[in-house]
């Protein structure tokens, strides 16, 4: 089961993305799933160059508590830790989240992994005034993601806010926002250039969905590391 998942941007120094890409590819994704979370998937952010963007994700809070108490007391980040912070300016934009529905992103395989990873994957963040209430969640998972797809997008996941109280605080997270956050892959920059252009001409999504979408967005463009399962 997947269901508490950290989406985290890093800021990087300039020019280390790629040095803290092969140090994390290489010691921090086996040793930190060795203590029951799982890393779900490493990106370079297209549109900036020093951010870092990963997910992990951990089967609820107690069990993200005891992962993280476990891995940074343990032998690899104590050996590796000084090298990763020296890649970083900051490490706090991070959103607590959960499924929406259980099991979207329990299938990803690590088998992928090592392999040439072609894909873009997009995270669209949808800040809302208030807690997503039912009606709002049930406008995303019933009509965005089908009209996503229809429009040629792969669904990963959908995310919206966990609200439970973050124990770890040496790793600080975003308090006090509201977001419903949509996970959506490609097979590359062109087919989600495509993707855009043919949603934009589905009269049910211009005239009947994007009138109700929140107003303020973020969308991150991200490439896959060749070690990330999400791809």
């Amino acid at each position: 089961m997947t269901d508490v998942i950290e989406l985290r941007q890093y800021t990087l120094q300039p020019g280390q993305r790629e040095v803290l890409i092969e140090l994390f590819d290489r010691e921090f994704i086996e040793t930190q799933e060795a203590t029951g979370m799982r890393v779900l998937g490493q990106f370079r952010d297209l549109d900036r160059p020093d951010r870092f963007v990963w997910m992990r994700s951990f089967p609820d809070m107690p069990a993200r508590l005891q992962a993280l108490e476990s891995f940074y007391t343990g032998p690899t980040w104590k050996a590796h830790a000084a090298a990763a912070n020296a890649t970083m300016i900051d490490t706090d934009d991070v959103l607590l989240l959960r499924q929406v529905r259980q099991g979207q992103l329990a299938d990803l395989d690590p088998a992928v992994r090592d392999t040439p990873a072609s894909s873009l994957v997009t995270a669209t963040i949808h800040y809302l005034p208030a807690p997503p209430d039912e009606q709002s969640v049930r406008l995303f998972d019933s009509t965005v993601l089908p009209l996503l797809e229809k429009a040629g997008a792969t669904p990963l996941a959908l995310l919206q806010t966990e609200y439970a109280e973050n124990d770890f605080p040496g790793l600080p997270i975003r308090t006090g926002e509201h977001v419903l956050v949509v996970l959506t892959s490609f097979p590359g920059q062109d087919a989600y250039a495509e993707h855009t252009g043919r949603l934009a001409e589905l009269p049910e999504w211009r005239d009947n969905v994007q009138p109700l979408l929140p107003n303020s967005v973020e969308r991150l463009l991200l490439t896959p590391t060749d070690r990330s399962m999400l791809r």
